[in-house]
């Protein structure tokens, strides 16, 4: 699992590559987590399209960030997501909640 994380003009870009399962999903919160506190982000932008799996783990990722932006005033905004983490995501209902591109 890999998060690689850039920053412009407080916009923050994520691109999460690999399995997020419950094997990773903390991983992956605590560094999200630590970017948005260095940043301070009025947008994250998650880019999914090096996930190759994802599971209900994937679903309290998005939800945190979603309510770690919100906490900012901020907005969370999906992209790239491959057709099988969709499938979990929106049977979650998750696209009523955050913007996926």
């Amino acid at each position: 699992m890999v998060v690689d994380c850039k920053e412009s003009e407080r916009c923050l870009s994520a691109s999460i590559r690999g399995e997020l399962d419950h094997h990773h999903a903390r991983q992956v919160m605590e560094e999200l987590d630590r970017q948005i506190d260095l940043v301070l982000p009025r947008s994250l932008v998650l880019d999914l399209e090096g996930l190759t799996f994802t599971d209900s783990s994937g679903i309290a990722v998005l939800i945190r960030a979603f309510r770690r932006m919100g906490q900012l005033g901020g907005s969370l905004s999906v992209r790239g997501t491959p057709e099988q983490a969709k499938k979990v995501f929106y049977a979650a209902g998750l696209q009523k909640l955050m913007r996926f591109e």
